[in-house]
Parts: C-alpha cells; sequence; structure tokens
C-alpha cells in the first residue's frame, strides 16, 4: 500500500526534480501562465500555493525561506510585491489547473497552471513595442 507516500518522481532524480520544479515555479510567478504535463503541474501547484502563503505574511524570515526555491530576486520582488498581496483575503486556491490535451511528439497529457486572477495581455507585440 501507498500509504504516505505523496512525492511524485516525475521520473528524474531528487537532484534535477528540485531544480525543474525550481524553474516551473519561477516561470509561473513571471509569466502568470505556464503549460507542462499533468504531474508536473500538480507537483507545481503544492509548491506554488506554498510560496505564495509565505508571500502573504510579508516577513523578512518568509522572504529568506521563499528565496530557498525562487532564486531570481526580481521573481521573488514580484512574489511579495504584487502577487501575494492580491491574495490576501484569500484562504488557499491560489493557482489553477486547466487541462489541456495531448503533446503531439509523445502524447503526455498537457495541462495550463495559472495564477488564480490570471488575465492575459491581449495588445498585440507591435503595439508593446512602440510604447
Amino acid at each position: 500500500m501507498r500509504h504516505n507516500r505523496t512525492i511524485r518522481k516525475l521520473g528524474v532524480k531528487r537532484n534535477h526534480r528540485q531544480a525543474m520544479l525550481r524553474n516551473m515555479v519561477t516561470s509561473l510567478f513571471r509569466h502568470g501562465r505556464i503549460t507542462t504535463t499533468n504531474s508536473r503541474a500538480k507537483s507545481l501547484k503544492a509548491i506554488a500555493d506554498k510560496l505564495i502563503t509565505l508571500g502573504k505574511s510579508g516577513t523578512v524570515h518568509a522572504r529568506r525561506l521563499a528565496g530557498r526555491t525562487v532564486r531570481d530576486k526580481e521573481v521573488l520582488k514580484k512574489l511579495f510585491g504584487e502577487i501575494a498581496p492580491e491574495y490576501s483575503d484569500r484562504n488557499g486556491g491560489y493557482t489553477r489547473l486547466i487541462k489541456y490535451g495531448y503533446r503531439k511528439g509523445d502524447n503526455a497529457s498537457l495541462s495550463i497552471i495559472e495564477l488564480a486572477n490570471y488575465e492575459p495581455d491581449l495588445t498585440p507585440k507591435k503595439e508593446k513595442e512602440e510604447k
């Protein structure tokens, strides 16, 4: 029986898995939405929700704990300055998983993981560059 065996190994060794999830959570906070496989998205959801909870407290200790996972200082500032305050009245459920389909190469099931209040920027790229 698999009691208390909650870690998804994702087919890679421990160090690779930790680095991959760190990079994915950093990309999620930077862009607001990423596409990945279902199992990776489920693993990522737990990490992202814990980091947003740390960001809600806003203490120096919480910032240092989050800095273990999010190594990019700009993204860490965004987490504590923009992302976490938006969820101050919410008690969880900061991310959303949406089933997306199947990957063309190996038919792996894909999901979109996004922040719960994510709104895509729909302005064309040319208008962004002109500003």
